[in-house]
Protein backbone atom coordinates (compact mmCIF):
# COMPACT_ATOMS: atom_id res chain seq x y z
CA UNK A 1 0.00 0.00 0.00
CA UNK A 2 2.87 2.50 0.47
CA UNK A 3 3.76 1.67 -2.97
CA UNK A 4 0.11 2.66 -4.09
CA UNK A 5 0.49 5.55 -1.92
CA UNK A 6 3.71 6.47 -4.21
CA UNK A 7 2.17 5.89 -7.11
CA UNK A 8 -1.25 8.39 -5.98
CA UNK A 9 1.09 11.24 -4.85
CA UNK A 10 2.99 10.94 -8.40
CA UNK A 11 -0.43 11.35 -9.80
CA UNK A 12 -0.86 14.55 -8.16
CA UNK A 13 2.61 15.99 -8.95
CA UNK A 14 1.83 14.89 -12.55
CA UNK A 15 -1.84 16.44 -12.53
CA UNK A 16 0.24 19.92 -11.30
CA UNK A 17 3.19 19.51 -13.99
CA UNK A 18 0.29 19.66 -16.55
CA UNK A 19 -1.21 22.33 -14.83
CA UNK A 20 2.05 24.52 -15.17
CA UNK A 21 2.80 23.63 -18.18
CA UNK A 22 -0.30 24.71 -19.86
CA UNK A 23 0.17 28.16 -18.19
CA UNK A 24 3.44 28.66 -19.70
CA UNK A 25 2.56 27.56 -23.06
CA UNK A 26 -0.06 30.55 -22.44
CA UNK A 27 2.17 32.98 -21.57
CA UNK A 28 5.34 31.66 -23.42
CA UNK A 29 3.09 30.90 -26.41
CA UNK A 30 4.66 27.35 -26.94
CA UNK A 31 2.95 25.05 -29.01
CA UNK A 32 0.90 21.93 -27.62
CA UNK A 33 3.59 19.65 -28.93
CA UNK A 34 6.14 21.46 -26.90
CA UNK A 35 4.08 21.26 -23.88
CA UNK A 36 3.24 17.16 -24.19
CA UNK A 37 7.17 17.44 -24.65
CA UNK A 38 8.25 19.34 -21.28
CA UNK A 39 5.45 17.57 -19.18
CA UNK A 40 6.44 14.07 -20.61
CA UNK A 41 10.07 15.08 -19.37
CA UNK A 42 8.85 16.10 -16.48
CA UNK A 43 7.10 13.59 -16.14
CA UNK A 44 9.67 10.82 -16.44
CA UNK A 45 11.89 12.64 -14.17
CA UNK A 46 9.54 11.43 -11.19
CA UNK A 47 8.55 8.48 -12.57
CA UNK A 48 12.19 7.39 -12.19
CA UNK A 49 12.22 7.87 -8.39
CA UNK A 50 8.70 5.65 -8.13
CA UNK A 51 8.73 1.56 -8.07
CA UNK A 52 6.52 -0.12 -10.48
CA UNK A 53 3.62 -1.83 -8.95
CA UNK A 54 1.63 -4.64 -9.66
CA UNK A 55 -2.26 -2.89 -9.48
CA UNK A 56 -3.69 -5.47 -9.24
CA UNK A 57 -2.04 -6.31 -5.38
CA UNK A 58 -3.93 -2.47 -5.03
CA UNK A 59 -7.13 -2.08 -3.61
CA UNK A 60 -8.87 -0.11 -6.71
CA UNK A 61 -11.79 0.84 -4.06
CA UNK A 62 -9.92 3.27 -2.80
CA UNK A 63 -8.36 4.92 -5.89
CA UNK A 64 -9.98 8.25 -6.04
CA UNK A 65 -9.42 11.46 -8.83
CA UNK A 66 -6.48 13.57 -7.95
CA UNK A 67 -8.90 16.49 -8.41
CA UNK A 68 -11.73 15.53 -6.47
CA UNK A 69 -10.64 17.44 -3.35
CA UNK A 70 -10.29 20.35 -5.23
CA UNK A 71 -13.44 19.90 -6.93
CA UNK A 72 -15.27 19.79 -3.33
CA UNK A 73 -13.57 22.68 -2.55
CA UNK A 74 -15.03 24.11 -4.92
CA UNK A 75 -18.35 23.17 -4.42
CA UNK A 76 -18.01 24.00 -0.56
CA UNK A 77 -16.82 27.56 -0.96
CA UNK A 78 -20.05 28.15 -3.87
CA UNK A 79 -22.61 26.85 -1.05
CA UNK A 80 -20.78 29.17 1.10
CA UNK A 81 -21.27 32.38 -1.25
CA UNK A 82 -25.00 31.24 -1.36
CA UNK A 83 -25.34 31.54 1.91
CA UNK A 84 -23.85 34.03 2.82
CA UNK A 85 -25.57 35.64 -0.38
CA UNK A 86 -28.79 34.76 1.11
CA UNK A 87 -28.02 35.89 4.71
CA UNK A 88 -27.31 39.35 3.38
CA UNK A 89 -30.39 39.89 0.70
CA UNK A 90 -32.20 38.83 3.80
CA UNK A 91 -30.71 41.08 5.99
CA UNK A 92 -31.24 44.06 3.30
CA UNK A 93 -34.91 43.57 3.19
CA UNK A 94 -35.67 43.28 7.19
CA UNK A 95 -33.79 47.04 7.08
CA UNK A 96 -35.66 48.11 4.35
CA UNK A 97 -38.46 47.05 5.87
CA UNK A 98 -37.94 48.95 9.07
CA UNK A 99 -39.74 52.50 9.01
CA UNK A 100 -37.98 55.40 10.52
CA UNK A 101 -38.15 56.30 14.43
CA UNK A 102 -41.10 57.54 15.70
CA UNK A 103 -42.94 56.90 12.22
CA UNK A 104 -46.85 56.11 12.44
CA UNK A 105 -48.71 54.95 9.61
CA UNK A 106 -52.07 56.90 9.44
CA UNK A 107 -54.89 56.90 6.44
CA UNK A 108 -57.39 59.42 5.78
CA UNK A 109 -59.96 56.92 6.71
CA UNK A 110 -60.87 53.27 7.31
CA UNK A 111 -62.31 52.94 3.79
CA UNK A 112 -59.96 52.28 1.26
CA UNK A 113 -60.82 55.22 -1.01
CA UNK A 114 -59.13 57.47 -4.10
CA UNK A 115 -58.98 60.57 -5.53
CA UNK A 116 -58.15 61.11 -9.67
CA UNK A 117 -56.25 63.38 -11.56
CA UNK A 118 -56.23 64.42 -15.35
CA UNK A 119 -56.46 61.20 -17.39
CA UNK A 120 -53.26 58.82 -17.48
CA UNK A 121 -52.38 59.85 -13.86
CA UNK A 122 -52.04 58.15 -11.24
CA UNK A 123 -54.69 58.64 -8.38
CA UNK A 124 -53.93 59.68 -5.14
CA UNK A 125 -54.98 57.03 -1.92
CA UNK A 126 -55.66 57.87 2.06
CA UNK A 127 -52.32 56.36 2.37
CA UNK A 128 -49.27 57.49 0.46
CA UNK A 129 -47.28 54.54 -1.54
CA UNK A 130 -44.34 55.31 0.34
CA UNK A 131 -46.16 55.05 3.99
CA UNK A 132 -47.49 51.88 3.03
CA UNK A 133 -44.42 50.39 1.94
CA UNK A 134 -42.79 50.02 5.06
CA UNK A 135 -45.37 47.86 6.45
CA UNK A 136 -45.60 45.84 2.61
CA UNK A 137 -48.94 47.39 1.69
CA UNK A 138 -49.28 48.52 -1.86
CA UNK A 139 -51.75 50.34 -3.57
CA UNK A 140 -49.56 50.93 -6.69
CA UNK A 141 -47.34 49.25 -8.57
CA UNK A 142 -43.87 50.60 -10.77
CA UNK A 143 -44.84 53.21 -12.07
CA UNK A 144 -41.16 54.09 -14.00
CA UNK A 145 -43.23 51.76 -16.83
CA UNK A 146 -46.53 51.22 -18.69
CA UNK A 147 -47.49 48.06 -16.21
CA UNK A 148 -51.17 46.82 -15.44
CA UNK A 149 -51.23 44.35 -12.30
CA UNK A 150 -54.92 43.08 -12.75
CA UNK A 151 -57.12 41.61 -9.61
CA UNK A 152 -60.43 40.22 -9.39
CA UNK A 153 -62.70 40.22 -6.02
CA UNK A 154 -64.22 37.26 -5.68
CA UNK A 155 -67.27 37.19 -3.15
CA UNK A 156 -69.36 34.39 -5.26
CA UNK A 157 -70.10 32.71 -8.32
CA UNK A 158 -72.51 34.11 -10.77
CA UNK A 159 -71.56 32.22 -14.36
CA UNK A 160 -68.96 35.21 -15.13
CA UNK A 161 -65.19 33.92 -13.95
CA UNK A 162 -65.25 31.15 -16.48
CA UNK A 163 -65.33 33.73 -19.36
CA UNK A 164 -62.86 36.40 -17.23
CA UNK A 165 -60.35 33.12 -17.64
CA UNK A 166 -60.98 32.42 -20.80
CA UNK A 167 -59.73 35.75 -21.59
CA UNK A 168 -57.24 35.65 -19.46
CA UNK A 169 -55.32 33.14 -21.19
CA UNK A 170 -56.12 34.23 -24.46
CA UNK A 171 -54.02 37.04 -23.92
CA UNK A 172 -51.16 35.42 -21.53
CA UNK A 173 -52.18 37.88 -18.70
CA UNK A 174 -51.85 36.58 -15.25
CA UNK A 175 -54.07 37.81 -12.80
CA UNK A 176 -54.92 37.62 -8.88
CA UNK A 177 -57.92 36.36 -7.99
CA UNK A 178 -58.75 37.24 -3.99
CA UNK A 179 -60.92 34.60 -3.19
CA UNK A 180 -63.44 34.57 0.12
CA UNK A 181 -64.45 30.93 1.90
CA UNK A 182 -67.95 30.84 0.29
CA UNK A 183 -66.22 31.08 -3.26
CA UNK A 184 -64.24 28.75 -2.29
CA UNK A 185 -66.51 26.01 -0.97
CA UNK A 186 -69.17 26.92 -3.89
CA UNK A 187 -66.83 27.03 -6.87
CA UNK A 188 -63.41 24.75 -6.06
CA UNK A 189 -63.56 23.94 -9.68
CA UNK A 190 -62.82 27.43 -10.89
CA UNK A 191 -60.28 27.75 -8.44
CA UNK A 192 -58.51 24.92 -9.46
CA UNK A 193 -58.19 25.88 -12.90
CA UNK A 194 -57.01 29.28 -11.97
CA UNK A 195 -54.45 27.70 -9.91
CA UNK A 196 -53.05 25.20 -13.17
CA UNK A 197 -53.65 28.43 -15.34
CA UNK A 198 -50.68 30.11 -13.54
CA UNK A 199 -52.93 32.55 -11.92
CA UNK A 200 -52.40 34.13 -8.68
CA UNK A 201 -54.97 33.10 -5.51
CA UNK A 202 -55.20 35.87 -3.03
CA UNK A 203 -56.91 36.03 0.56
CA UNK A 204 -59.88 37.87 0.99
CA UNK A 205 -61.41 36.35 4.19
CA UNK A 206 -63.32 34.02 5.16
CA UNK A 207 -66.54 35.77 5.73
CA UNK A 208 -65.97 38.71 4.27
CA UNK A 209 -66.52 41.25 7.56
CA UNK A 210 -65.48 44.39 8.35
CA UNK A 211 -61.87 44.01 9.37
CA UNK A 212 -61.21 47.53 10.57
CA UNK A 213 -63.34 46.57 13.12
CA UNK A 214 -61.66 43.76 14.26
CA UNK A 215 -58.41 44.80 16.80
CA UNK A 216 -57.60 40.82 18.43
CA UNK A 217 -55.01 39.71 16.29
CA UNK A 218 -56.12 35.89 17.12
CA UNK A 219 -59.82 36.27 15.52
CA UNK A 220 -57.72 38.42 12.25
CA UNK A 221 -55.93 36.15 11.81
CA UNK A 222 -58.63 33.27 12.09
CA UNK A 223 -60.26 35.11 9.19
CA UNK A 224 -57.22 34.51 7.06
CA UNK A 225 -56.25 31.31 7.65
CA UNK A 226 -59.41 29.45 7.36
CA UNK A 227 -59.44 30.66 3.79
CA UNK A 228 -55.86 29.14 3.26
CA UNK A 229 -56.73 25.85 5.43
CA UNK A 230 -59.39 25.60 2.57
CA UNK A 231 -57.43 26.59 -0.05
CA UNK A 232 -55.25 24.13 0.71
CA UNK A 233 -57.61 21.21 0.87
CA UNK A 234 -58.97 22.48 -2.68
CA UNK A 235 -55.37 22.64 -5.06
CA UNK A 236 -53.15 21.02 -2.50
CA UNK A 237 -51.02 24.36 -2.75
CA UNK A 238 -50.36 26.72 -0.49
CA UNK A 239 -52.33 30.13 -0.66
CA UNK A 240 -49.90 33.00 -1.50
CA UNK A 241 -49.37 35.68 1.30
CA UNK A 242 -51.16 38.47 -0.63
CA UNK A 243 -54.49 39.99 1.52
CA UNK A 244 -56.55 42.46 0.25
CA UNK A 245 -59.41 43.64 2.88
CA UNK A 246 -63.21 43.66 2.00
CA UNK A 247 -64.81 46.90 0.72
CA UNK A 248 -61.42 48.27 1.41
CA UNK A 249 -61.93 48.82 5.22
CA UNK A 250 -58.73 48.81 6.68
CA UNK A 251 -57.18 50.92 9.16
CA UNK A 252 -52.69 50.38 10.59
CA UNK A 253 -53.40 48.64 13.01
CA UNK A 254 -54.72 46.12 10.39
CA UNK A 255 -52.18 46.81 8.01
CA UNK A 256 -49.51 45.79 10.82
CA UNK A 257 -51.25 42.61 11.78
CA UNK A 258 -51.16 41.26 8.42
CA UNK A 259 -47.30 41.96 7.98
CA UNK A 260 -46.72 40.17 11.62
CA UNK A 261 -48.70 37.02 10.11
CA UNK A 262 -46.58 37.35 6.70
CA UNK A 263 -49.31 39.19 4.43
CA UNK A 264 -48.98 41.52 2.44
CA UNK A 265 -52.29 43.87 2.04
CA UNK A 266 -53.30 44.82 -1.68
CA UNK A 267 -55.15 48.16 -2.39
CA UNK A 268 -55.71 49.42 -5.40
CA UNK A 269 -55.42 52.70 -7.56
CA UNK A 270 -58.08 51.63 -10.48
CA UNK A 271 -61.42 50.62 -9.91
CA UNK A 272 -65.03 51.55 -10.93
CA UNK A 273 -68.71 50.89 -9.47
CA UNK A 274 -69.15 47.57 -10.81
CA UNK A 275 -70.10 45.55 -7.85
CA UNK A 276 -73.78 46.22 -7.90
CA UNK A 277 -75.22 43.18 -10.22
CA UNK A 278 -78.76 44.73 -10.68
CA UNK A 279 -76.83 48.38 -11.64
CA UNK A 280 -74.09 46.94 -14.62
CA UNK A 281 -72.65 49.67 -16.36
CA UNK A 282 -72.90 50.27 -20.22
CA UNK A 283 -69.70 48.78 -22.14
CA UNK A 284 -69.34 52.43 -23.35
CA UNK A 285 -69.11 53.37 -19.84
CA UNK A 286 -66.82 50.64 -18.62
CA UNK A 287 -64.51 51.29 -21.20
CA UNK A 288 -64.39 55.20 -20.72
CA UNK A 289 -63.34 54.78 -17.05
CA UNK A 290 -61.14 51.70 -17.11
CA UNK A 291 -59.31 53.07 -20.43
CA UNK A 292 -59.06 57.11 -18.96
CA UNK A 293 -57.98 56.92 -15.48
CA UNK A 294 -55.67 53.68 -16.56
CA UNK A 295 -52.23 54.42 -15.57
CA UNK A 296 -48.35 53.03 -15.58
CA UNK A 297 -48.10 50.65 -12.34
CA UNK A 298 -51.77 50.54 -11.83
CA UNK A 299 -53.18 47.74 -9.64
CA UNK A 300 -56.84 47.31 -10.90
CA UNK A 301 -59.28 45.95 -9.27
CA UNK A 302 -62.47 44.58 -11.27
CA UNK A 303 -65.34 42.05 -9.64
CA UNK A 304 -65.88 38.23 -11.06
CA UNK A 305 -69.67 38.63 -10.42
CA UNK A 306 -69.59 41.60 -12.92
CA UNK A 307 -71.26 40.63 -16.27
CA UNK A 308 -69.59 44.04 -18.25
CA UNK A 309 -66.23 42.54 -16.97
CA UNK A 310 -66.75 39.10 -18.49
CA UNK A 311 -68.49 40.78 -21.98
CA UNK A 312 -65.69 43.10 -22.38
CA UNK A 313 -62.74 42.07 -21.22
CA UNK A 314 -61.27 40.24 -24.22
CA UNK A 315 -61.95 43.86 -25.98
CA UNK A 316 -60.57 45.41 -22.71
CA UNK A 317 -57.07 43.49 -22.80
CA UNK A 318 -56.01 44.25 -26.39
CA UNK A 319 -57.59 48.22 -25.87
CA UNK A 320 -54.56 48.55 -22.54
CA UNK A 321 -52.28 46.21 -24.73
CA UNK A 322 -52.75 49.00 -27.69
CA UNK A 323 -51.96 51.49 -25.25
CA UNK A 324 -48.84 50.34 -25.13
CA UNK A 325 -49.48 48.33 -21.63
CA UNK A 326 -48.22 44.98 -20.58
CA UNK A 327 -49.13 43.19 -17.23
CA UNK A 328 -47.30 42.01 -14.35
CA UNK A 329 -47.80 39.75 -11.60
CA UNK A 330 -48.07 40.75 -7.62
CA UNK A 331 -44.80 39.08 -7.04
CA UNK A 332 -43.34 41.98 -8.74
CA UNK A 333 -44.48 44.62 -6.91
CA UNK A 334 -42.03 43.37 -3.87
CA UNK A 335 -38.74 43.97 -6.29
CA UNK A 336 -40.61 47.90 -6.89
CA UNK A 337 -38.49 50.59 -5.74
CA UNK A 338 -41.20 53.12 -4.39
CA UNK A 339 -40.76 56.69 -4.70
Amino acid sequence: MKKYEKIREWGRHAWGIFAIAAAAMILTGCSGSELQDTAAGQARTEESSIEVVDFNDVDKTSMEDPTSGQQSQIQEMKEQDTASLNTETAEENTVKKQPPEGFELKFASDDWGLSFGEPGTQSVGNASAQDLAWYDAYYVGDDSEKVIYLTFDCGYENGNTEPILDALQKHHVEAAFFVVGHFLETAPDLVRRMVDEGHTVGNHTYHHPDMSSISDKAAFQKELDDVASLFYEITGTQLSNYYRPPQGKCNAANVKMAQEIGYSTIFWSLAYVDWDTEKQPSHAEAFDKLTARIHPGAIVLLHNTSRTNGEILDELLTKWEEMGYTFRPLSDLDLCETK
